[in-house]
């Protein structure tokens, strides 16, 4: 299984969102809540080339994006192929 990480807040419908088509797809994943996690914003902006909204996505250390990003790559028949590599 490939390694997941998703920065993320609570109750950030955008999150949400993210979490749920990465659930949908069968997948696990590390959530990071960068609210209350001291340092974890900064760290997701530094390996999110300076993006500071969430979600950010991680898949095997690749940067894909927040929200809309995931569920774009999606619909293009992206994502499954990155959810199928190995680690």
């Amino acid at each position: 299984m490939p390694t997941i990480e998703v920065y993320t807040t609570p109750f950030c419908p955008y999150c949400h969102r993210a979490k749920t088509l990465l659930q949908s797809k069968g997948v696990a994943f590390t959530e990071i809540d960068v609210m209350m996690t001291p340092g974890k914003r900064a760290e997701m902006r530094e390996r999110a080339a300076g993006r500071n909204t969430v979600p950010q996505v991680f898949i095997n250390g690749r940067h894909i994006g927040g929200s809309d990003e995931l569920a774009e790559l999606d619909k293009a028949g992206g994502l499954d192929p990155l959810l199928a590599d190995q680690a």
